[in-house]
Parts: structure tokens; C-alpha cells; sequence
């Protein structure tokens, strides 16, 4: 796929997944603003069938696990090959394996994320991968939540939905990601919007008193509470405002 430089010059961001499923993609990440970013070409898509790279007639990707066990374990050949293709058409992108057992996945590391040139991503499949190629490879463990998914096709578009909507342009107003949940350590305020009163509930006063200065006092102590009671382990965290 071509990598088309943006308005600004820039390259465009680039993501390459691997997956045994490569009909899956773009799904979501093709639809809504996203999507037309990816239209547009500020970001680029490209899955590798893993299969690609098979043994055999049959193209095998996987093998028993060694030392006996339930389920098949997909092979540090076939993966390695994968990746040095993938790698090949991106040399500076970081490899991510998509695992739960992972380094959490968080606003950071999607700004971190997106500030370079893109990601190549390994999404597993049966019981996972030859950890020899995760040493092989330099492969970055990341994990979207402590569950377990059928594979890691849905967690890459995850981990790509968040990076691309912080590319500039692609959500227009810079000051909406500004006042997102996660942005300073804290949750998000309440929103509101028409009617005034609904259901017998209003909005409340402040918000339409014209007092800027009284709305951002309200949102942030809003945003406090909503922190404190949902994720007491963000305020724990330290150097918060």
C-alpha cells in the first residue's frame, strides 16, 4: 500500500497487522472519522496473512505445545518470516504482540504511539505465540484489558482506533482531545446538551449561567469526583494537578 505524505508534508502513519484474518480489517477502523482519515491518507492500513508464510502444503502456522498440552501454539518460524517481512516496508514501526498478559494499554502509550510512524502488530491466535520469537524479535507485550479475547484482531483495532484519532486534523478541534477522560490523570465531566429539562431532570445551573470561569471550577471538581469514585488508582498516581 502506498504511504501518501499529508497536507503538512508529513508521512503518513502507518499500521500493518498481522493476523491469520486479514478480512477483518478495516472494519470499525473504516468507518466514522477514522475511516475517512484513512480515505483521505493520513494513516495507512495493511493486513499480512500469516498464512503467507505456512509450512508445507497445508501452509501450517502452528504445532502442539512443547512439553504436552491443550490447543496449538503458533510457530516461531512462520511468525519470525511474518515479521521480517512487515518489518521490511516498515523499518523504523515498533512490533507490538497484542497478549493479556501485556503492558497495559493507556492514553500514553497511544500519544507515544502515535508521535512515531506508525505500528506493526502480531494479533495471536490458539494459545498464543513460540515465545522465542517474542525474545527474537524485540516484540513490545501489550495488552488492552486483564481478559481474554478469541484472538488479537479486535485489540489491534483498538490499539489503532486510539492512535489514529490523535493524529493532527483527523478530529479537528485539538481543544476536544484536551478535555478527555485520561488527559491531566483524571475522567471525564458530565456532558449535556437540549432539551433543558428531560425526564424530570435539568441541566445543572452552572453550565448555563454564562460563567466560564465557574463551568471549568464545576468540571474539574466534577472530574475529581468522578475520578475518585471510579479509579481510585488515578488519583493515587503521583504528580497530579
Amino acid at each position: 500500500m502506498a504511504h501518501y505524505p499529508t497536507s503538512d508534508g508529513r508521512a503518513a502513519w502507518r499500521a500493518s497487522v498481522l493476523t491469520l484474518f486479514p478480512e477483518m480489517f478495516p472494519g470499525p477502523l473504516g468507518v466514522s472519522l477514522v475511516g475517512q482519515a484513512l480515505q483521505a491518507g493520513v494513516w495507512s492500513l495493511t493486513p499480512h496473512q500469516i498464512r503467507d508464510f505456512g509450512l508445507g502444503r497445508h501452509w501450517q502456522v502452528d504445532d502442539t505445545p512443547a512439553g504436552g498440552g491443550a490447543g496449538m501454539v503458533l510457530r516461531a518460524d512462520v511468525l519470525g518470516a511474518a515479521l521480517d517481512a512487515a518489518g521490511a516496508q516498515n523499518p523504523d514501526s515498533p512490533l507490538i504482540y497484542l497478549s493479556p498478559r501485556g503492558q497495559p494499554f493507556d492514553q500514553t502509550m497511544a500519544k507515544e504511539l502515535a508521535a512515531g510512524p506508525g505500528v506493526i502488530l502480531l494479533a495471536g491466535r490458539f494459545e498464543g505465540i513460540d515465545e522465542r520469537v517474542i525474545a527474537g524479535r524485540g516484540l513490545r507485550e501489550v495488552s488492552i484489558g486483564d481478559y481474554v479475547l478469541s484472538g488479537g484482531e479486535l485489540a489491534a483495532m483498538v490499539l489503532i482506533d486510539a492512535c489514529v484519532r490523535l493524529l493532527p486534523g483527523v478530529l479537528g478541534a485539538a481543544e476536544s482531545l484536551a478535555h478527555e477522560s485520561f488527559e491531566g490523570g483524571l475522567l471525564e465531566y458530565p456532558q449535556y446538551t437540549r432539551p433543558r429539562e428531560w425526564e424530570g431532570r435539568s441541566i445543572p445551573d452552572v453550565l448555563l449561567s454564562g460563567d466560564h470561569q465557574a463551568i471549568a471550577a464545576w468540571r474539574k471538581a466534577e472530574a475529581q469526583r468522578i475520578t475518585a469514585e471510579r479509579r481510585p488508582d488515578l488519583v493515587a498516581k503521583p504528580d497530579r494537578d
